[in-house]
């Protein structure tokens, strides 16, 4: 129990870190207007006019945050958690033991499913964050890395040999 508590707050304390740094970065606006240079220095633009942010929105990349491939993506992300679902209680009737997560909650149909259930949605809200902060190619590849990555664990579900003893006959 001591381990899990540990690895938690690591994990957390990584999290916040992440998103403490990089709200720095998130904060840089683009600049409505062109950089001059005197010679001796740098002038940037300082005052945006009302009409600027439309500038802002015609960046190339910008999209919908519910457009066509997204949804897809997300569709994607719910069907590979859910085909998890079903290999690891495929792996389980055959006598394996889920590794990743405590037998208490994969035993317990309602918590795994909802913890499968909050791995999608915190993969839509990541990249909502993502959206919203302009990082658009990065608000794409989370959710083809999620899609990879189970599809990879469901692969490896079903591949496990059943750890059954034989009955002789």
């Amino acid at each position: 129990m001591h381990l899990m508590s540990t690895r938690w707050r690591s994990t957390s304390c990584f999290i916040l870190i992440f998103f403490l740094l990089g709200r720095s970065a998130f904060a840089q606006a683009v600049p409505a207007g062109p950089i001059q240079s005197t010679g001796t220095g740098i002038q940037l633009p300082t005052a945006r006019a009302d009409g600027d942010t439309s500038k802002l929105r015609a960046l190339p990349g910008n999209h919908a945050f519910w457009d066509r491939t997204n949804l897809l993506l997300f569709s994607g992300v719910a069907l590979f958690r859910g085909m998890d679902y079903a290999s690891t209680r495929n792996f389980q009737a055959r006598g394996r033991q889920e590794v990743l997560l405590a037998q208490d909650v994969v035993n317990n149909s309602a918590a795994f499913a909802g913890v499968e259930a909050a791995g999608a949605a915190t993969s839509v809200g990541i990249s909502y964050l993502f959206h919203r902060t302009g990082h658009h190619k990065m608000e794409r590849w989370l959710s083809i890395a999620h899609i990879s990555v189970t599809a990879v664990g469901v692969g490896w579900n079903y591949s496990l040999k059943t750890a059954r003893p034989t009955v002789p006959r």
